[in-house]
């Protein structure tokens, strides 16, 4: 007896270390440690992201009372719907044309700061920044009174050098060029100040080696800068596609979708058909249309970023 109960506590002892050692190495692992730092950015992707999301998929097949179940119903119906392709043509269109002219306005502000001294870069840098800092909002109402038809700030412009006045908000072509103004006056200054990140990693060396070559500017752009800044350049426009595809507050504040229903995007088409129709299933089916053209602009130009990376390595 005595010695049974002699081995027991040692045992006891020896198993607790095993477990304590067992669970120090399991700390231990990169891997572990790893997963651990991410919980909190999983559990906030799963909170704000995957839950709505599926949550959106369960309301798009619902009947309008969100009472039976509808199925494909309100994806049909979008389908028939003439204003709904008028929706999806001005989302493709305005996310396109802003991006392009975002990237376009932002690299050649990016190039001509690069060539600033340190001094006077910070103060260029600083200014060029403020359309990007403003809350969207704020300054979209600043546009809006810009191109008030009434006491246009912009129309009194052109009538001083005797050129009509432009509509901008009754037409819809203008106003969905007024829409992309505003959003390429805000976006632009994020692509500056990517680009111009990534043209201070571009080393020199490359530059003076494409000189001595006999290269020009134009070449120098081609074949040393643009190859250097790839990645950067696609990793950009995607996460400005993104955010341009799903606009909001610019056709919000600055049309409302007028004239007639023609400058609205898929997000606030979404929130009129959803929250001011009262027809949240159908509102959610509207929004769920952005996902697969959005995943299939990331597939190709993630898969491009890849294939580049490999091709360095």
């Amino acid at each position: 007896m005595v010695a049974d109960g002699s081995h027991a506590p040692g045992g006891m002892a020896s198993r607790s270390r095993g477990r304590a050692n067992a669970m120090q190495r399991f700390a231990r692992r990169r891997s572990t440690v790893a997963f651990l730092m991410t919980v909190p950015l999983l559990a906030i992707i799963i909170g704000l992201v995957a839950y709505p999301a599926a949550y959106a998929i369960y309301l798009s097949t619902l009947n309008r009372r969100m009472t039976a179940f509808a199925g494909t119903l309100n994806f049909e119906l979008l389908f028939e719907s003439d204003t709904f392709w008028m929706v999806a043509f001005q989302s493709c269109f305005f996310a396109i044309t802003a991006v392009v002219l975002k990237a376009s306005i932002g690299f050649w502000l990016a190039h001509m700061l690069h060539h600033i001294p340190d001094k006077g870069q910070r103060k260029w840098r600083g200014m060029l920044l403020v359309p990007w800092v403003i809350p969207p909002a704020l300054s979209t109402l600043g546009w809006w009174w810009m191109f008030d038809p009434s006491y246009s700030s912009i129309n009194w412009l052109l009538a001083v050098i005797s050129v009509p006045e432009v509509p901008w908000l009754g037409h819809h072509w203008w106003a969905r060029i007024a829409i992309i103004m505003v959003n390429v006056w805000i976006g632009a200054p994020f692509f500056m100040i990517m680009y111009l990140a990534a043209l201070k990693s571009v080393p020199e060396q490359l530059y003076e080696a494409a000189m001595i070559d006999g290269a020009s500017s134009f070449q120098r752009l081609r074949y040393v800068t643009l190859p250097m800044m790839a990645n950067i350049i696609s990793i950009t426009v995607l996460f400005s596609l993104i955010v341009t595809f799903a606009n909001y507050d610019i056709v919000r504040v600055l049309t409302n979708g007028g004239p007639r229903d023609l400058t609205h995007v898929f997000a606030s088409y979404a929130f009129q058909v959803g929250i001011l129709s009262g027809n949240i299933p159908r509102g959610a089916a509207v929004s769920l249309f952005m996902f697969p053209i959005l995943a299939l602009c990331a597939f190709f130009v993630l898969r491009s970023v890849t294939r580049r990376n490999k091709e360095q390595m």
